[in-house]
C-alpha cells in the first residue's frame, strides 16, 4: 500500500521536526504531506526545507488559516490525485504517537476501511491531561455516538487512517465543519454507507511545545452541529416511515 501521512500545521515550529523525525523513522515507508495555513512563525518554511532534503516530504502551502477540516480535505484531494492507497490524519503536535501508526495500516491491511486510533477503548489511554479536559473528550464522544447511533468509542479522535476507496465515497466537497465537528462528520458519513470501521487503542500524549488550537467555540460548533445532525437523521426517519405507511 501507498501511504500518506497528512500533518496539518499552523505555528507548529517548535513541535514538527520531532515529529517528522518520529514518523520518518517509525514507518518510514510511509510518506508525509505538511499542510500549512501560512504559519506566521514560518512552519511552511521550515518543512520547506525538510522537503528539500526528504524525497518523501511534501508541502502543501494554503492561504491562510482556514480550519483543521479544511485542511484535511485539501490534503485528502491532494493525497487521492497522487494516487495514495492509504491517507492518514496526525497531529504535529506529537499527541499522535508516530509508532502507533503500524497498528492503524494493519487494521487497513486486515480488510477495515476506516481505522481509528482510540483514547476510550481497553488499552487507550492519555498522557498529562487534565480531567476537564477528559471529561470534555468523554462527554463529547458519549453525545456524539448516541445522537448518531455510531458504533465508536472515542468519535472526536483525530489519528486515522483512511482507505483511498473510503475517501472515494464520501463528498468531500459537503465537508466544511472543522475541529471536533469535523472529525465526527468524517466518522458519521463513514458509518452511514455501511463501512467497516475499526478502532485500535492509542496513547494521546498531550502536546509538550506550542500551543492548542483547541477551544471553546471549537467544542460549542460541534455540539450544535452534531445535535442538529441527529435530529435530522430522526425526522428524515420518521418521515419515511409515516409515508410508507400511507403508501
Amino acid at each position: 500500500m501507498r501511504v500518506l501521512t497528512i500533518i496539518p500545521t499552523y505555528n507548529e515550529l517548535e513541535s514538527l521536526p520531532k515529529t517528522l523525525q518520529r514518523l520518518r523513522t517509525a514507518v518510514p515507508a510511509s510518506d508525509v504531506l505538511v499542510v500549512d495555513d501560512n504559519s506566521p512563525d514560518g512552519t511552511g518554511q521550515l518543512a520547506d526545507g525538510f522537503a528539500a532534503e526528504d524525497s518523501q516530504v511534501h508541502v502543501l502551502h494554503r492561504k491562510g488559516k482556514e480550519g483543521l477540516g479544511a485542511a484535511y480535505i485539501a490534503g485528502f484531494k491532494w493525497g487521492l490525485d497522487a494516487g495514495y492507497d492509504v491517507l492518514v490524519e496526525m497531529d504535529a503536535d506529537g499527541s499522535h504517537q508516530p509508532e502507533q501508526l503500524p497498528q492503524l495500516l494493519e487494521a487497513v491491511e486486515q480488510g477495515a476501511d476506516l481505522a481509528m486510533g482510540s483514547r476510550w477503548v481497553p488499552g487507550g489511554s492519555v498522557v498529562n491531561w487534565p480531567l476537564y479536559r477528559q471529561a470534555i473528550s468523554r462527554v463529547g464522544s458519549t453525545y456524539a455516538r448516541l445522537m448518531l447511533a455510531l458504533p465508536i468509542r472515542d468519535v472526536t479522535g483525530g489519528y486515522r487512517a483512511f482507505r483511498r476507496t473510503t475517501l472515494e465515497k464520501l463528498n468531500l466537497d459537503q465537508v466544511d465543519s472543522v475541529g471536533y465537528g469535523f472529525q465526527v462528520d468524517l466518522a458519521w458519513r463513514v458509518a452511514k454507507l455501511g463501512l467497516r470501521i475499526e478502532e485500535r487503542p492509542i496513547t494521546f500524549v498531550e502536546r509538550e511545545l506550542g500551543a492548542s488550537k483547541m477551544s471553546g467555540n471549537i467544542v460549542v460548533e460541534a455540539m450544535v452541529n452534531v445535535t442538529k445532525w441527529g435530529l435530522a437523521a430522526r425526522w428524515n426517519t420518521l418521515a419515511g416511515k409515516l409515508k410508507n405507511k400511507r403508501a
